[in-house]
């Protein structure tokens, strides 16, 4: 347990989790909004769909978290492992 006379952290104030959550929202809203301005140098037909990168590196993540939840249930030791 954390010390009371120990003085808070950045990431310690809800405040400034939320200041950091609306910047990253806008980060993100504006490299959307760019994917629409920039001219890229397409090589494949795909990449002509609307923000297709942000909505390849989701669906990216979505898979990763997917498949390392599977992988948790093969590789997972019991509680008492280290214990025996």
């Amino acid at each position: 347990m954390a010390d009371q006379n120990e003085p808070q952290g950045f990431f310690d104030k809800p405040e400034n989790i939320s200041k950091m959550l609306k910047v990253f929202y806008v980060i993100c809203g504006l490299l959307v909004i760019a994917d629409f301005v920039v001219h890229r140098h397409i090589y494949h037909d795909w990449e002509k769909i609307p923000a297709f990168y942000a909505i390849y590196g989701f669906v990216g993540c979505v898979v990763l978290v997917l498949i390392a939840k599977e992988m948790r249930k093969l590789l997972m030791r019991g509680e008492d492992y280290y214990d025996e």
